[in-house]
């Protein structure tokens, strides 16, 4: 699953962009991927390791309303339930 976030900005500003992707690896754990930055420059990549999908699910969950707080907004969402901002 993943959602691309980005900040509403003015037509001078670049935006900035926060994505999250919840991947599941090969022996059944679950990887929370954060990737932040502005758009067109050097970007930021954090990985937490999780051992179910509860607690991973809870922290991607977590991570995208914690972002929609600061001012994020869901462009593009895909993936099991395709979760959207509340």
């Amino acid at each position: 699953m993943r959602i691309y976030m980005q900040t509403q900005t003015e037509a001078t500003e670049t935006p900035r962009f926060y994505q999250l992707s919840l991947q599941q690896d090969l022996l059944g754990g679950w990887t929370l991927y954060r990737e932040w930055g502005q758009q067109g420059a050097r970007s930021s990549l954090k990985r937490e390791v999780y051992l179910d999908r509860d607690s991973a699910l809870t922290a991607f969950e977590n991570a995208r309303d914690s972002q929609v707080k600061r001012g994020f907004r869901v462009v593009f969402s895909q993936g099991m339930d395709s979760p959207h901002a509340h």
